[in-house]
């Protein structure tokens, strides 16, 4: 994937710098040839692309606080359960 990017971005830079070069053609031209054929789609395509990847983790980083939410609502809950308990007697001592 990132292949094809880097690809385009040559070829957009190679545009710019024969924009830059013609007798006609302008740095500016050239400037906007560059962001508008290769940074904007590129930055696009990659942002879109790496849109399942950012919803995993974003689905495992949930999971992963629901589960130590959870851990720590058994631990006070147990600790709250030992709290109510009647204490052990010990058993009466023999003569």
């Amino acid at each position: 994937m990132y292949l094809v990017v880097i690809a385009w971005i040559y070829v957009v830079l190679m545009m710019s710098v024969a924009e830059a070069t013609n007798s006609n053609g302008t740095v500016l031209g050239a400037v906007f040839t560059f962001v508008l054929y290769g940074l904007g789609p590129v930055a696009l395509v990659v942002y879109l692309m790496g849109a399942p990847a950012r919803s995993k983790a974003l689905k495992k980083r949930a999971a992963q606080e629901l589960l130590q939410q959870t851990a720590a609502e058994d631990a006070a809950r147990e600790k709250a359960a030992q709290a109510h308990m009647p204490a052990a007697q010990d058993p009466p001592k023999s003569p």
